[in-house]
């Protein structure tokens, strides 16, 4: 029997600072370890709940150019993260009131209630939950897990 328990994204950012500053400060992520000198960190381990991230420079930073390559942000249009979030709506305000400019939540065909936006890499972010109605009960279930 194969037993898995959990799963870990790896991302690859242009700029550590940039992208801890975002996913602690803004989306409350905590350290659990970070490799590298304090100007310089190349690794992070993330953890919020039972959420856990690595974020990996793309650059040494000696090798960083002096700014983003959007044509390869671009081939992040693909990749999105999925949080399951209980209150779509005081999702949305927070963001808001954290700065961010993000589109109100819109409800999908298939009932999930859903805010997107992007990181600083150009790396989907959804916030969803289940809208409250006889088709939603059945994905009601994978969520809350």
């Amino acid at each position: 029997m194969l037993e898995i328990r959990g799963s870990t994204t790896l991302l690859q950012v242009y700029d550590m600072t940039t992208a801890l500053d975002f996913y602690c400060r803004i989306l409350e992520f905590e350290t659990v370890t970070l490799a590298g000198p304090p100007d310089d960190i190349g690794f992070a381990f993330l953890r919020r709940g039972e959420i856990e991230l690595m974020l990996n420079t793309i650059y040494e930073m000696s090798d960083r150019p002096p700014s983003h390559d959007r044509a390869r942000e671009a081939g992040h249009g693909d990749t999105c993260l999925y949080f399951a979030c209980p209150d779509v709506d005081a999702a949305y305000r927070y963001l808001q009131s954290h700065g961010l400019e993000v589109r109100e939540p819109t409800e999908a065909p298939y009932g999930m209630k859903q805010l997107y936006l992007r990181d600083p890499d150009g790396y989907g972010i959804c916030f969803q939950w289940p809208v409250k109605s006889a088709a939603a009960s059945e994905s009601d279930r994978w969520v809350s897990r």
